[in-house]
């Protein structure tokens, strides 16, 4: 019987990590026509944040934790979610949810280039064909003439490799950084930590801030799916599958994620597919492919948690 329960939550999980992760990138989309990036963003996740702290608080588990895991959990926020998350929210006003989700798909790529840049590890014969192909498949991907003719397009996907660069190095930097021990409370620093950065950000920009009750229904719809979904059950369910399934198969997100995400762009949004970003995203998800199930495969927390990793990539 407890098998077959820890059957379900798997699939469950599952399900979280790939459709409702995937279905961020749209919902984002809708969200950010109406509202500022910076003020979305920090709505967000400072109020996933407080949510997760009250449900912490409601199950019986401390928040107390040190001055150094506060600053950690801070930088940590800010890697993934200030700038790694916020940026990309700016980026889909000017980028399709698709195209977008499609290009963060390359970021084990980018986390394996900066451990061999960083960390000196070697990268395997199998990493290193799902690079080139991770290279072809991003140089097809934004070397689409609608892309080049149109500087904002070309801009926006550029700060998303930015936020890639970001969410890299702040992986690297998870793997050593001394946080809180309770990944439920972990997450909630770095939420809350992180939507009040965006809100300075917000500030500091001009973005103007609009109450809830002004928000059109799609938006506010939007918005609970985001908070309650996207950033708190995937998560959640993220953290899950990494103490209870192989690594690898956690990985296997990165590459359903951009599926989703196009569908859903093309389905719902009336977003445009190329067939040129269709062999894109089958060159690059290859790459990913080869990237993920090599042996010493990477992990790559979407907000926070843990890395795996071995001393070769």
């Amino acid at each position: 019987m407890r098998k077959a329960q820890n059957t379900s939550l798997i699939i469950l999980a599952f399900f979280s990590i790939y459709v409702i992760w995937g279905s961020t990138y749209m919902l984002n989309k809708v969200a950010v026509g109406e509202l500022e990036p910076f003020f979305l963003a920090s709505i967000r996740y400072t109020s996933a944040g407080l949510l997760i702290f009250i449900i912490s608080l409601a199950l019986g588990k401390s928040l107390a934790i040190t001055r150094k895991q506060f600053m950690n959990a801070y930088i940590v926020g800010v890697l993934f979610l200030s700038f790694g998350n916020g940026v990309i929210v700016w980026a889909l006003k000017y980028v399709d949810s698709g195209f977008a989700a499609l290009e963060i798909s390359a970021q084990p790529l980018v986390v394996l280039l900066l451990m061999r840049l960083l960390q000196g590890k070697r990268i395997k014969a199998m990493s290193l064909v799902g690079v080139g192909l991770g290279i072809l498949g991003i140089f097809l991907l934004v070397g689409q003439k609608q892309i080049i003719a149109n500087e904002d397009t070309l801009m926006g996907m550029l700060m998303i490799f930015g936020c890639m660069l970001s969410w890299a190095y702040g992986s690297l930097f998870v793997g050593k950084a001394d946080l809180p021990k309770n990944f439920f409370v972990n997450t909630g620093y770095q939420m809350f930590t992180a939507g009040i950065t965006l809100a300075i950000a917000s500030f500091l920009f001009g973005e103007q801030w609009i109450a809830p009750t002004h928000w059109g229904q799609p938006v506010q719809l939007s918005m609970v799916l985001l908070i309650i979904f996207g950033s708190i059950v995937a998560f959640t369910s993220f953290n899950y599958l990494l103490k209870t399934v192989s690594p690898d198969k956690v990985a296997t997100s990165t590459l359903v994620n951009p599926i989703i995400a196009l569908f859903l762009g093309w389905y719902i949004l009336n977003e445009q597919i190329t067939t040129q970003s269709i062999i894109a995203a089958a060159v690059l998800l290859t790459g990913v492919y080869f990237i993920n199930t090599t042996k010493t495969s990477l992990t790559i927390p979407r907000f926070s948690g843990k890395m795996k990793k071995d001393d070769k990539a």
